[in-house]
């Protein structure tokens, strides 16, 4: 792990054994990441990102394992193949009180076929916004399917009654952080098709009262996925921004919303988070 911080802001972990995906995220000397507080989902790689603050999946599937399809054996993976790459050509800049990390990752699709992502991170000097921008380009010589999921996951055990998820998506605008009924609960809905979208969860008295503040690109994250999970011993809250509704593959190819990449071709994904 490799810290990055900034004059203001949270101090992240980034981990470059797995795409440079965040691993503890410390606001006020406390990591809000779950830690060893998650599910068990049977994928040690997945374990291991879970673990974190935030980590992404695809570039070729996400969420549940699924057949590889057109006659090939195999499964692709417990959310996509992104997990577990490592980074290389980090490379850390400072311009104008902004801090920047910038890497790339080289992709093994579980099809045979191969990615690249292209990574930059960013902390706002003045605010301590911190934005990702990704590029996801095939580097393979045949069309791929493409998707993106980043889980941006949070210890519960910092949750009080007082926290409560929020946003224009929302039934209502919002609710408290334990939606739903008994121990866990997942929901995807439509979070814009066009422009950013912004859903707000806090106040969280260990981050000292302050409010994670996410926003993403819904040109290619038009969906929005939150989960919990309180079943022993996991204690975690996800904010998920998605490029695909929650469907299997075969129906998102029936609806038409499969997003193909050719040979070459490439496709941007951003989204930023501050604690405010």
């Amino acid at each position: 792990m490799m810290e990055f911080k900034g004059r203001s802001g949270p101090a992240l972990m980034l981990d470059e054994g797995s795409v440079l995906d965040i691993g503890g995220c410390i606001v006020g000397g406390v990591d809000l990441a779950p830690g060893r507080a998650i599910p068990d989902d049977g994928d040690p790689r997945i374990d291991h990102s879970l673990e974190g603050f935030l980590f992404t999946c695809g570039p070729d599937h996400i969420r549940h394992p699924e057949p590889l399809g057109d006659g090939k054996a195999g499964r692709f993976p417990l959310h996509g193949s992104f997990s577990s790459h490592a980074a290389r050509d980090v490379v850390f800049s400072e311009e104008g009180g902004d801090v920047e990390c910038q890497a790339v990752v080289d992709l093994r699709l579980a099809d045979g076929g191969s990615a690249r992502l292209e990574r930059r991170w960013r902390i706002s000097g003045e605010t301590g916004e911190v934005s990702l921008a990704d590029t996801v380009i095939n580097t393979g010589d045949k069309s791929c399917q493409t998707f993106l999921m980043y889980h941006m996951n949070l210890g519960a055990k910092h949750f009080d009654d007082d926290v409560r998820l929020e946003g224009a998506m929302l039934d209502g605008g919002g609710f408290h952080w334990a939606f739903g009924e008994g121990d866990g609960g997942v929901f995807c809905v439509p979070a814009g098709k066009g422009g950013w979208a912004e859903v707000r969860l806090g106040p969280i008295a260990a981050a000292g009262g302050k409010t994670l503040k996410v926003r993403f690109r819904t040109d290619t994250l038009p969906f929005l996925q939150v989960w919990r999970n309180q079943a022993a011993p996991a204690h975690v809250f996800g904010i998920e921004p998605v490029s695909h509704r929650w469907e299997p593959r075969a129906k998102l190819v029936e609806r038409g919303e499969m997003v193909v990449l050719a040979p070459g071709e490439s496709r941007a994904y951003g989204l930023s988070f501050a604690f405010v």
